[in-house]
């Protein structure tokens, strides 16, 4: 039986599969409680909403603030299938996100580590914790075989 990091990591893989099926890159996003409870899923639909901001990690927050009534999400955990871009992580920050946990890098956006380091930088007033590369592989496959089946 794998971690619980993988097990949630395995629901945000999922809505990331709901995405591709609806021709949306694949992202997928869970943000949890640190009680564990799930307080929203989402996946990417940028092309269907005619929204460049309806990135999976910002609709996930958008949710869970309209669920907890507040636009701080203390003491929660953010599971992604792909490390967040520049305008996701500073959403995370905003948001004050505990942990941030994603699947593989991005080293052409990602801003946890790959191309910029926002989850480190003591410059923002918050400090989020990351953990990288749960479920790599798969994450990791699931994106390159929807551009590879694009191209």
């Amino acid at each position: 039986m794998g971690s619980i990091d993988d097990k949630l990591m395995a629901m945000a893989i999922d809505e990331a599969k709901k995405a591709a099926d609806g021709g949306e890159v694949p992202v997928g996003a869970i943000l949890v409680s640190d009680s564990g409870e799930v307080l929203s899923t989402a996946h990417n639909a940028v092309v269907t909403t005619h929204d460049p901001t309806a990135h999976a990690e910002i609709r996930v927050l958008r949710e869970g603030g309209h669920r907890r009534l507040n636009y701080r999400l203390l003491n929660t955990t953010l599971y992604v299938t792909i490390e967040p871009c520049v305008m996701c992580m500073g959403a995370i920050i905003h948001a004050r996100i505990n942990r941030l946990v994603y699947g593989a890098p991005d080293p052409r956006w990602g801003a946890a580590g790959s191309l910029y380091n926002f989850s480190a930088d003591s410059r923002f007033n918050h400090v989020v914790t990351v953990t990288a590369g749960v479920c790599r592989d798969e994450c990791r496959t699931l994106i390159q075989d929807f551009f590879k089946n694009r191209r």
